[in-house]
């Protein structure tokens, strides 16, 4: 499967209904300062585990057991990307991803792109596939800022990776597979944007 259809199969999942459940303004530990104007719905466990699951082929155990600890730890989404990203680093350089933000109360996913610091990631390593749990996103407009990760906060389960960023009241939780997984151990900060920027700093 290319990479445009696993990215339009991942958006499937925002059109599978809306849960009635509602963001709190805590979620992920963090006061936000966006707006939330009307309540903003969520994604449950039942719709992210198999989106995961298909989105990195793994199995529904593998995926269940990393959306458990996301959710543990921050609730349930507001949204999410679902896109690739890589590195032209040799040992410090620069790493870039570009995927599709989908909320349900939108029709339309928005395009975004991202980009930052990449530290002890091969050159000329292929793309990874990256899918980012949304926490405190209660427009789609709001998650073009700079991102800064949480230092110690990346996991390992079930054969796919996940560390929490934190910033003005914005919590992401990006999941990662194969090469990946140590891209997303080194990160300091993304930053995101409507297009693709030349320089990640």
């Amino acid at each position: 499967m290319d990479r445009r259809a696993l990215i339009t199969a991942a958006g499937a999942l925002a059109v599978t209904g809306c849960s009635t459940t509602t963001s709190s303004p805590n979620s992920g530990g963090f006061n936000g300062n966006q707006s939330t104007g009307d309540k903003v719905a969520t994604y449950t466990r039942d719709e992210l585990v198999p989106a995961v699951s298909d989105f990195f082929g793994v199995t529904v155990e593998s995926a269940g057991a990393v959306i458990e600890k996301v959710f543990g730890d921050n609730g349930r989404p507001t949204g999410y990307i679902a896109g690739e990203e890589g590195s032209a680093a040799l040992t410090v350089g620069a790493r870039y991803g570009r995927g599709l933000l989908y909320m349900k109360a939108e029709k339309d996913p928005k395009e975004v792109f991202w980009q930052g610091p990449s530290v002890g990631f091969d050159a000329g390593a292929n793309a990874s596939r990256t899918f980012i749990l949304c926490y405190n996103l209660f427009y789609p407009d709001a998650i073009y800022r700079r991102v800064p990760g949480v230092e110690g906060s990346a996991y390992f389960i079930g054969g796919l990776g996940v560390n929490y960023m934190r910033g003005d009241g914005l919590t992401l939780a990006p999941i990662r597979a194969g090469v990946g997984l140590r891209l997303g151990a080194n990160v300091g900060y993304l930053s995101f944007s409507r297009q693709r920027n030349a320089l990640p700093f």
